[in-house]
């Protein structure tokens, strides 16, 4: 009897975490979708009681609008740039503040972590200002060096501008990635370190045959966490330095382009079948990301 009552007791106390949690879940997730999914086969401007059924108009629509391709092909840009330019950038950081010794390594890593504590916004806002062709820091610095004045307006070219997205994108996201990997760098025990160094195995020997395999699971987590993040999240840097796409609708990733449609210009129905498209593009994205990185957990012994 006391075993029945001990067990009813434990699935309670399972069941109240985990019924709040799916309640939430179903919430502010299953039910957005559901919803999304609904208006997307809808000519309707959003604020309108009446809307028309017309199935899968808008998704064919998708496919013959020339900014959508821009837009995704702008997302999968900053997926590769981001990924490459903060994971190489925060497992070097990482390495260099355990490995290296540094005496300063707390200042540094406090250094590195304050854009995380800044509202992208107020990142947007800064790199709005770096970038200003009148009295912005990097015209300034060129200016250094050229021995006069430096007029380049950084974010008025249509066929570069995505690229000055990268540099605010990749230097607010270092900083947590660097503590993962330090997390990750620190749980590897020292002795593997003493018997490489025994063995002669310089520095980027031990970083590759040690370092990197012991911290695989933290680097593709980290991954595929900075690419849902830039699929999903990228709208706003984008509306703040680009003015939602400009110059010539050439900066638009999937995000900003379904708020102009569905809130500036009233298309709420093209703008869910652009919502489900980037949740479609999301999944798709993920399950490749982890098949390609999928090999064997080195465990520590």
């Amino acid at each position: 009897m006391k075993t029945s009552s001990k067990k009813l007791s434990r699935n309670l106390f399972i069941a109240s975490f985990i019924i709040p949690t799916f309640l939430f879940f179903c919430l502010f997730t299953v039910y957005p979708v559901i919803q999304a999914l609904q208006k997307s086969m809808y000519d309707w401007s959003g604020m309108s009681e009446n809307s028309k059924f017309i199935g899968f108009d808008n998704f064919k629509d998708m496919f013959n609008d020339p900014i959508i391709w821009t837009a995704i092909g702008n997302d999968y840009f900053l997926v590769v740039g981001k990924v490459i330019g903060i994971m190489l950038l925060a497992t070097f950081f990482a390495v260099a503040l355990t490995r290296f010794r540094l005496r300063s390594a707390g200042f540094f890593r406090a250094i590195f972590f304050i854009p995380n504590v800044i509202s992208v916004v107020v990142i947007g806002v800064l790199w709005n200002f770096i970038y200003n062709p009148q009295i912005g820091f990097l015209n300034a610095f060129l200016a250094l060096f050229t021995g006069s004045k430096v007029d380049i307006t950084w974010l008025g070219f249509p066929k570069h501008t995505i690229w000055m997205l990268l540099p605010p994108t990749i230097w607010a996201g270092i900083g947590f990635y660097m503590i993962l990997m330090i997390a990750a760098i620190v749980n590897i025990p020292a002795s593997y370190y003493e018997a490489a160094n025994i063995d002669g195995a310089g520095q980027w020997s031990q970083f590759r045959n040690i370092t990197m395999p012991l911290i695989w699971e933290q680097i593709k987590v980290s991954i595929i966490n900075i690419v849902i993040t830039t699929l999903n999240g990228s709208f706003v840097i984008v509306q703040l330095m680009t003015n939602g796409g400009q110059p010539d609708n050439t900066t638009h990733v999937m995000g900003s382009y379904l708020y102009r449609m569905a809130f500036q210009q009233y298309h709420f129905g093209y703008g869910a079948a652009i919502g489900v498209a980037i949740l479609i593009i999301s999944l798709i994205t993920t399950l490749i990301l982890q098949r390609i990185m999928r090999q064997e957990t080195i465990e520590m012994h």
